[in-house]
């Protein structure tokens, strides 16, 4: 296996073109997630240096960027200001141990080869989930957009506008609207050479530091030079639960996020990703941000998308990208100190706009009500309550409306026939099976199961049987169900019994592979003679009626000798 996937120096030119025109995407978002995040701008460029360079290094997919995200800076701003409100000494600490364990759950989820299944989560949950990340980004930029500090949390930052309104710094407000102006109204010709972050990034600083001067416009301040010192993990005994808590979060939404950029990445490139190599490299690029006091990062769907376009085939332009982010960081650090901090909200508010998903909130309503439904809650718990919560209720709501949908399905293909019309094909009986139970004039229930059978159908199962009292046969039909849940099974095997215990003859059809060895497993076959298991309705249905009219014959000649 090689130690870097998809590396080789055939394309080293459009990889440095590349990995250059990701970092000057790269640079205003690392600074504005990093001053977002209440970590400082430092932590947003040590965020983009090392899991951009080692998520490239190890990781497994050769064109991806990656670096701080949207959805991972909203995480670590809650841990930054939860921690430090509760602890403003040792609280920084807490939320870099909380990125360290991020990636340690990362590295754990590839070594496992859980790569294939992080992206199951249900479409609407994502949505909700991304478009109420989008929300808090926006809600977030309030006060910096007026001039005002950052709030800690949306619901102080909304409780606030009035406030920001009232006593907005009109230079701030005017750079910001010029900021958002750049940023949506830059023509497609322009940003190919220039990303329009970075244009706004320059144009409002030139404008706030020659033509603004003395507007007290609140800037990024000094950003320390130089490599960054090593963050030790910390741990309060008291706060496990929720540092474990926000490090699985911080995983999960970081490999979800990696792996849907992978897939875009696989679809532009065609080429193929290794997600569970892609989790071992941004674990291994988020463990060693924790330790450098850097933001957590993901695959970034946009850089990834720029790096390609300008040429990245490879990790060399990844790598390249986080080197180029390390120059500047060394050797440039006073150049962006004087950087306004109401550009970089206006250009968080355009991050933020980009990440809700208009397309689909266009036309849920028309999709499915219930599914709609699911997605206005968790965007509602994501932005007014926390991320875990939304999830967590998102998943669980989605998996009991999908349960419901199964269950449903399940229940329509549980049939219980007694005398078939002519024209009842559900269980697709054949004329002369048909024929054969009209002549069993009711005293034959054909009890037709088919698909995977669940524990949503054993209830249909146990109510159809209750439906019919008399009969003298039950014949189960198993052909055409290629697995049989546990739930499932007991309610065939209370079926079996309760007919057995009322001396009703069961026959047997159709049980191969693993249904016959689920129900050898609960011993249900020890109950049924060999010569009442049957490969074929038709056969049981015919030794079903000999044995009705051998039963009858028995009868009448018994009654006879009385």
């Amino acid at each position: 296996m090689q130690l870097v996937n998809g590396f080789h120096s055939k394309n080293i030119r459009g990889d440095l073109f590349g990995g250059i025109t990701a970092a000057v995407v790269a640079l205003p978002l690392a600074l504005a997630f990093g001053v977002s995040s209440g970590a400082g701008a430092i932590a947003g460029l040590y965020g983009a240096i090392i899991v951009g360079f080692f998520a490239a290094l190890f990781g497994g997919t050769p064109s991806q960027i990656s670096g701080p995200t949207g959805p991972m800076t909203v995480v670590i701003a809650t841990v930054f200001s939860t921690e430090i409100a509760r602890d403003p000494e040792n609280g920084a600490a807490i939320a870099f141990t909380v990125i360290i364990l991020s990636g340690i759950f990362q590295i754990v989820f590839g070594i496992m080869r859980l790569g294939k299944y992080i992206t199951l989560m249900p479409y609407t949950v994502i949505s909700g989930f991304m478009s109420g990340i989008g929300v808090i980004i926006i809600l977030l930029q309030f006060g910096p957009f007026f001039g005002h500090p950052a709030s800690a949390n949306v619901v102080q930052s909304v409780s606030r506008l009035p406030y920001f309104l009232s006593n907005a710094n009109p230079g701030s407000v005017g750079l910001g609207i010029l900021t958002l102006g750049i940023v949506f109204l830059t023509p497609a010709k322009i940003t190919r050479l220039i990303p329009s972050p970075l244009l706004a990034l320059i144009i409002g600083t030139f404008v706030a530091a020659y033509f603004l001067p003395d507007q007290g416009l609140r800037l990024i301040g000094d950003i320390p030079s130089g490599l960054p010192t090593l963050h030790l993990p910390s741990f309060d005994i008291a706060r496990v639960r929720d540092i474990f808590g926000y490090g699985l979060m911080l995983a999960v939404l970081g490999s979800i996020d990696s792996l849907l950029t992978s897939l875009v990445a696989d679809n532009i490139t065609r080429t193929q990703h290794d997600s569970d190599r892609e989790l071992i490299g941004q674990g291994i690029g988020n463990l060693l941000a924790g330790l450098c006091g850097g933001l957590p990062g993901a695959g970034a769907t946009m850089r990834t998308v720029i790096n390609v376009k300008s040429g990245g085939k490879t990790p060399i332009s990844g790598m390249i990208h986080a080197l180029v982010l390390l120059i500047i960081v060394l050797k440039a650090g006073e150049l962006t100190s004087n950087i306004p901090q109401t550009v970089l909200a206006g250009i968080l508010i355009k991050v933020g706009i980009d990440i809700i998903d208009w397309s689909f909130l266009k036309r849920a309503h028309n999709i499915s009500l219930k599914a709609t439904g699911l997605m206005y809650m968790v965007l509602f718990l994501t932005v007014f309550v926390d991320l875990i919560t939304a999830v967590a209720a998102g998943v669980f709501f989605a998996n009991l409306l999908t349960i419901k949908s199964l269950s449903d399905i399940q229940s329509n293909h549980v049939r219980a026939i007694i005398n078939p019309d002519d024209d009842d094909d559900d269980a697709a009986l054949s004329m002369e099976e048909k024929h054969l139970l009209k002549q069993a004039k009711g005293k034959i229930l054909l009890f037709n199961l088919s698909g995977p059978m669940s524990f949503g159908a054993a209830k249909t199962i146990s109510q159809r049987m209750g439906i019919v009292r008399k009969y003298e046969v039950l014949i189960l039909d198993l052909s055409d169900v290629p697995l049989l849940g546990v739930t499932a099974s007991l309610a065939i095997e209370n079926m079996v019994k309760d007919a057995c215990s009322n001396n009703r003859e069961v026959f047997l059809v159709g049980a191969t592979g693993k249904v016959k060895q689920r129900l050898q497993k609960m011993k249900l076959l020890k109950l049924l003679p060999p010569d009442r298991c049957f490969d074929e309705r038709l056969f049981a249905i015919q030794e079903a009626i000999a044995y009705i009219e051998s039963r009858e014959i028995k009868i009448k000649e018994k009654n006879i000798t009385n």
